[in-house]
């Protein structure tokens, strides 16, 4: 039911002006002209993202075939159809009872990522279904189409987000019980050749390959079935969204063990925040992975300002598989201005402007930590290694600040950069320590903060997030705020051996950020004297370390409550000899 701010505001600017009248787009076109600077192709979208929310109904101009005329819906009878719609809505228990039985289907038997493709494609079919349906009953009611010439007109790609052939929807693939593996690759297939965005989705899950053995054969029926029990049609975007995101993060602590990142949501959130992305800013993450950072980024922008629908996202990635998820991930939260590419980030980046690399907002990313094999000849043959590594180059055991550089190369010059990083990087020597004092010397560096330690599932170390700034309010020239956030966690309730942070921690680092302040061995603020005088050294503990309360002791009553406990061993040592005694064990050995 619910329109974005920016939608909303045009919606009651025309119904101020023509309440349940019809109107034609000229006549919309000179009210919010006026008020919103809009133009005949900005109203065309408004028009039919309002007509896909059921706020408008449209029918053919009488004077014109080729054209519309318009009538507002009221507020009251659209919550009135959203009420009824509610009741038959999908809750969060109810998709996390399927994924729930998915999980406990497959256990490690199986990839995992087919839980998500499956949701995926069950999320888009149900999708592709509703939305014919809708188009079938205006073409009808709106266009008087027969029912023939309805259902032609309902296939038509313009009332749909994503292309698919019928053959390949859900209840189709499902009827052939015999041939589901060759079905679900034809219907990939399929998608990739209509909708080249998801073409990853194909390179990266082979269904055929997958039920090779009669076991994932009955596997993948047994899924299907499960899945079929409900229409994801009536799912909010933000609970299917989170399904998707529960999948990763329950099956995380496995495929940590092989070598799979996955950044815990609460860090990505702390990050987000410091980072302020706004309505009408770029956010680049150029190890984008599954997408949690450019996810959680619309979400903080939708919440915080209202409309993300002018928030341009940008990603890359190296490994396919994980760029697919990624994709998928993005269209079951429903974010559709986004921009993801495939490729090695440091060696060559896919987002370019006349003749550099292109700049963004907010630089934001969780790089793989101490990876190897990316020495100064390495680098060397990729693109723009002049302009992305002006600092210097890294030895071969550690990228991590050739991440960051790239980082604060693909900054617009007002930009904000944040990242998560192993916390190594902060102190070690050699090549790494040249580079972090020049990006110091260049006053680029904001805020460290140290991480709490078992945060992640592939490493119990404690990482550290540094926040770069390209163009500091004044107060924060020349000094860097560290905040120790080593202690601020709880334990995590579903993983024994792990943390997490809880929103009471994240808003004390939060806060501690805002105010740029403080002395209290929670956060302090160093001038850059001080960290050249420490030789460049970024770690944490050096600058910001709680102290412990040191308790008085009273020594001369500690030493007479000594007394008397002695006192009372005696007593009870030689009540226990009476006992033996009359016993006759006066023979044992005390």
């Amino acid at each position: 039911m619910k329109l974005p701010k920016w939608l909303e505001e045009k919606y009651d600017l025309l119904w101020d002006k023509f309440e349940d009248r019809e109107f034609r787009s000229t006549e919309a076109l000179e009210i919010l002209g006026k008020e919103h600077l809009i133009d005949e192709k900005s109203l065309s979208a408004a028009i039919s993202e309002m007509r896909k929310k059921g706020w408008i109904e449209t029918r053919k101009d009488p004077d014109d075939e080729r054209r519309r005329i318009y009538m507002l819906r009221p507020k009251s009878e659209i919550i009135q159809d959203y009420l009824t719609l509610k009741d038959d809505k999908l809750g969060r228990a109810d998709i996390e009872r399927i994924l729930k039985g998915a999980a406990d289907l497959i256990r490690t038997r199986v990839d995992y990522k087919f839980i998500l493709v499956l949701l995926f494609m069950k999320q888009m079919s149900d999708k592709w279904m509703m939305e014919y349906q809708k188009a079938y009953e205006d073409a009808i009611k709106e266009y008087g189409l027969s029912e023939e010439e309805a259902r032609l007109e309902a296939r038509n790609s313009a009332y749909h987000d994503l292309d698919i052939k019928e053959e390949y929807l859900w209840d189709n693939i499902r009827k052939d019980v015999e041939n589901l593996p060759i079905k679900f690759a034809g219907a990939l297939k399929n998608l990739a050749e209509l909708n080249p965005a998801f073409k990853d989705v194909v390179d990266a899950f082979d269904f055929v390959e997958f039920t090779q053995s009669q076991e994932n054969r009955e596997i993948l029926r047994q899924l299907v079935e499960l899945f079929s029990e409900k229409k994801l049609t009536n799912v909010d975007p933000d609970i299917l969204g989170d399904a998707y995101e529960w999948i990763l993060r329950y099956f995380a602590p496995t495929k940590a063990k092989e070598g799979e990142v996955y950044t815990p949501r609460e860090v990505i959130r702390l990050l987000v925040e410091i980072l302020d992305p706004k309505p009408g800013e770029s956010v680049y993450d150029p190890a984008s992975a599954s997408n949690g950072m450019l996810i959680i980024s619309h979400k903080y922008v939708k919440e915080t300002y209202g409309e993300a629908e002018r928030l341009f996202l940008y990603g890359q990635e190296v490994n396919r598989k994980t760029m697919a998820l990624g994709s998928m991930n993005m269209y079951i939260h429903d974010i559709k201005d986004h921009h993801i590419a495939h490729g090695d980030t440091l060696l060559y980046p896919k987002f370019k402007e006349s003749d550099g690399i292109m700049r963004f907002d907010v630089v934001i990313a969780n790089p793989p930590w101490n990876q190897d094999g990316y020495g100064e000849d390495t680098l060397k043959k990729g693109d723009y290694w002049r302009e992305r590594f002006r600092y210097g180059f890294v030895n071969k055991q550690s990228a991590d600040w050739a991440w960051i550089q790239h980082m604060i190369a693909s900054a617009k010059d007002d930009g904000r950069i944040g990242v998560v990083i192993d916390n190594g990087c902060l102190f070690r020597g050699g090549r790494e320590k040249s580079i972090r004092s020049a990006v110091l010397e260049d006053d680029l560096i904001e805020a460290v903060i140290l991480l709490p330690e078992k945060l992640f599932y592939n490493t119990g170390a404690p990482g550290a997030i540094i926040i770069l700034n390209k163009d500091k309010d004044e107060e924060r020239r020349g000094k860097v705020l560290f905040i120790n956030a080593g202690e601020e966690y709880e334990k995590h309730p579903e993983v024994r051996k792990l943390n997490i942070l809880s929103d009471g921690n994240i808003e004390r680092i939060l806060e501690a950020y805002r105010e740029f302040q403080g002395d209290d061995g929670f956060s302090r603020v160093v001038d850059l004297d001080e960290i050249r005088e420490n030789d460049y050294n970024l770690n944490v503990p050096l600058y910001a370390f709680p102290e412990e309360e040191l308790e008085d002791i009273d020594v001369a009553g500690e030493w007479m409550r000594l007394s008397e406990i002695e006192e009372e061993l005696a007593e009870v040592d030689e009540r226990i000899r009476g006992y033996l005694d009359e016993l006759g064990y006066m023979g044992v050995k005390m």
